[in-house]
């Protein structure tokens, strides 16, 4: 059985796992049992904390410690009380939260106080897994999960009255739950449905279908069948654990129940725990890292699993899916196999904006079936809605971010030979999105209009100007970034175009791709907004934050060039004066940590938002391997290491990524400098380079995808490693030196071993 359909069968089933005593397993190390789910949890936002849930799943069940807002919600480690497990964690989407209790004589007075403090030292936290006691009520509550399917297992004191709470309205993470309903069905059943209304992220409601089985009879229910909340009642006197399974559903109650005969019917709690677990082995296992400390192999796995979080399924086992692209809402379907499933999901995803130094690299490398079926994802929505989206949610555009960010995810793809995908209807698509009406018209959020994004400017003028002269239609109007960013975009596309024979096509997106150049001001030596009359921008200053950027600032967003930094030195003066440059950034960077405090919360606080590099947030998070381009290999090592050090080597709940981890980010981000390979340019040329960094593990193993790649495994043996020996002497590829320290993507995937000497001097 090949390695995708392996995958695809093991979450198709809903098996699980071990004992209740959850005993640590001992011998060989395994991924899962290395991951430390806690990381960054104080700074936790609604879909960032992850427990019971598989990769991509639709569901991601955990408790919830604060429940208003997107920001600062969800799991948070910090907060005492529990109040509530919720199973869906996804950008912009909430639902299904219920609550076990227990009481002595009537339950009304629970409906509306029916939160509980816990205490860390009676929790477990594991992959796929999620124990807490609920001090208030005398509960252990367990917690997995299958791809479309909560699985509860709640122990009660045998002298109270048992029960589950559902919350059926409110405001739950980033959205206000309205029209909840719950039924009784039978004795063992119930089925529900909860609408999330709509966000200024998500503009249009998307309803949650649920059906709900217990493993013992209901005894009654406590509260309407419409109201807020609403208590399932079993009784006093349970002595053995009672099971809950929830299923659920974007499409109808009728595939919610689909979802549950596929995922959770016959399986045993503990059944579906192992199986969650062996599927996160599998794709965890495919990278191996020897050498270090437990601790920094411990944090590495932390990433790996972060870089396939936070992303979510929307499409039903069947292939049904929510579609709101349109005026009306209708349930699409899936095209289906020889054998009558789906050929891929369907996802609900944040923003790709910075993805082409992140999961572009490591997916493409790693997990090439899954960049194939994003793809396949996307190209749905622009079948569906006339447009590739940069960030969907509820079935629908949101249009999160700026600019035309999936561009470089599709080129990748395609250079890299993951080319299962319709690449005609994609190429079309994706030069729509850079023309007028497409996603470079819109800005942050702007869902009515197409006047935000500036691309009639940026194609007249040759950039985005700023302020914007039609006024505000969203936000992350800030003119100079865009530019910057449009410049990059369009050069990947005219790579794509050029792969594709489309001459003219290339040569248009090429010259358009220069225009970074005129946001370039020679007298200050930054980037720099400029208004509609070419005026730049008065009083610039290039370290005050959002002015004429997007997240960032001048200092931060110079170096966003990462197609031309040959050409972006030569404005500076040369490579030597450009290196110098960029170094004395890093050296005050180094400062601060190289990221704006602690959390993107404080990001834009004045202590902190003057950084001139921020590795917390995506602009300018490629700088270290900056220096790779400008002939100083040896600060792309020295940098690289310090920044790993500072902010991506805590193991705490209180640190982690010390700003925006993004659905994956920068997880992935810590993977490809930790094991030393990286992408400029999202690997969007021809025969795509991998530059070296500095790995700071021994040994590095890769298995790759034998349905993509004709080798078995890449081997990346870094010699003389250690605490101050990071700088690269030599490089040799399958015992011949390298000349430069890059392997083309094509002589990498035939597999081989990539043997690295470092030094303490470069």
């Amino acid at each position: 059985m090949s390695r995708s359909y392996l995958l695809l069968f093991l979450l198709a089933l809903a098996c699980t796992s071990k004992d209740q005593g959850r005993e640590e397993t001992h011998g060989q190390e395994k991924p899962v049992d290395l991951v430390y789910p806690l990381l960054d949890a104080v700074n936790s936002r609604w879909f960032y904390f992850s427990s019971a849930t598989r990769p991509f799943g639709m569901v991601n069940l955990s408790p919830d410690t604060q429940i208003d807002g997107a920001w600062g919600s969800g799991y948070r480690y910090d907060t005492d009380t529990v109040k509530g497990f919720s199973h869906i964690h996804a950008w912009q989407m909430s639902g299904v939260s219920v609550m076990p209790i227990s009481y002595q004589n009537v339950p009304e007075s629970l409906l509306n106080d029916y939160f509980s403090s816990f205490s860390h030292d009676h929790e477990v936290v594991e992959v796929g897994y999620h124990k807490v006691y609920l001090d208030r009520y005398g509960i252990d509550a367990e917690l997995t999960a299958t791809h479309r399917g909560g699985y509860h297992r709640y122990t009660f004191p045998e002298d109270k009255e048992a029960g589950v709470l559902f919350q059926l309205a409110g405001v739950l993470g980033p959205s206000e739950m309205v029209e909840g309903k719950l039924e009784k069905l039978d004795n063992r059943t119930l089925k529900g449905q909860v609408t999330n209304t709509p966000t200024i992220r998500r503009p249009k409601p998307i309803t949650v279908y649920f059906k709900v089985e217990f493993d013992r009879d209901i005894e009654g229910l406590v509260g309407a069948e419409n109201s807020e909340n609403i208590i399932v009642c079993f009784g006093k006197g349970i002595d053995q654990p009672l099971l809950m399974k929830v299923a659920i559903s974007y499409t109808s109650f009728d595939n919610a129940a689909n979802n549950m005969e596929e995922e959770l019917k016959a399986r045993g709690f503990d059944e579906v725990v192992e199986e969650t677990q062996d599927i996160w082995n599998e794709l965890l296992g495919r990278i191996k890292v020897e050498g270090n400390t437990k601790e920094q192999r411990r944090r590495f796995y932390t990433d790996l699993w972060k870089s396939l979080q936070g992303r979510r399924t929307i499409s039903d086992a069947n292939g049904a899916y929510p579609d709101n692209t349109g005026e009306e809402f209708r349930i699409g379907q899936i095209p289906l196999n020889e054998v009558g499933k789906p050929k891929f999901r369907h996802f609900n995803s944040d923003s790709f904006w910075g993805a082409q130094w992140t999961i572009t690299v490591l997916w493409g490398l790693v997990y090439p079936e899954i960049v194939e079926e994003f793809c396949h994802s996307f190209l749905q929505y622009y079948q569906d809605g006339g447009l590739i989206p940069r960030g969907p949610s509820g079935g629908n555009y949101t249009y999160v971010m700026t600019g035309a960010s999936s561009t470089p995810f599709f080129v990748s793809a395609y250079q890299k030979g993951i080319r299962g995908f319709d690449i005609d209807l994609a190429y079309s698509a994706l030069v729509k999105n850079h023309l007028p009406g497409g996603m470079m018209s819109k800005s942050g959020y702007e869902h009515h209009t197409s006047s935000g994004g500036g691309v009639d400017y940026y194609m007249d003028l040759g950039y985005v100007p700023y302020p914007n002269p039609k006024g505000r239609f969203g936000s992350h109007e800030q003119g100079a970034g865009q530019t910057l960013e449009y410049s990059y975009q369009d050069w990947t596309l005219a790579q794509l175009a050029k792969a594709l024979g489309k001459e003219e096509d290339a040569d248009r997106f090429l010259r358009r791709s220069m225009n970074y150049k005129n946001v370039y001001d020679k007298e200050s030596g930054w980037m720099r907004p400029k208004d509609e009359n070419g005026q730049w921008f008065e009083p610039f200053d290039p370290y005050d934050y959002a002015k004429g950027f997007v997240e960032a600032n001048a200092a931060q967003f110079t170096w966003f060039v990462p197609h031309d930094l040959e050409g972006l030195a030569e404005l500076m003066g040369g490579k030597d004066k450009a290196a110098e440059k960029l170094n004395g950034q890093f050296e005050v960077a180094e400062e601060l940590g190289f990221t704006s405090g602690t959390s993107h919360a404080v990001e834009t606080h004045p202590e902190y938002r003057r950084i001139p590099i921020n590795y917390g947030n995506q602009p300018s998070m490629q700088a270290a391997y900056i220096f790779n381009q400008l002939d100083r290999p040896d600060l792309t090592q020295y940098w690289s290491r310090k920044v790993l050090k500072s902010a991506f080597s805590a193991l705490t709940p209180e640190l982690g990524y010390n700003g925006d981890e993004d659905q994956g980010f920068m997880g992935s981000l810590a993977v490809l400098m930790k094991i030393g390979l990286f992408q400029m340019n999202a690997g969007t040329e021809e025969n795509p380079q991998y530059e070296i960094g500095s790995p700071i593990f021994d040994k590095v193993t890769l298995q790759l995808n034998p349905d993509y790649y004709p080798g078995s495994a890449v081997v990346i043996e870094a010699k003389g490693n250690g605490e101050d020996h990071y700088f690269l002497k030599e490089a040799y590829w399958q015992g011949s030196a390298l000349d430069g320290f890059a392997v083309g993507h094509n002589e990498l995937i035939k597999g081989g071993e990539l043997l690295l000497e470092l030094a303490d001097s470069p």
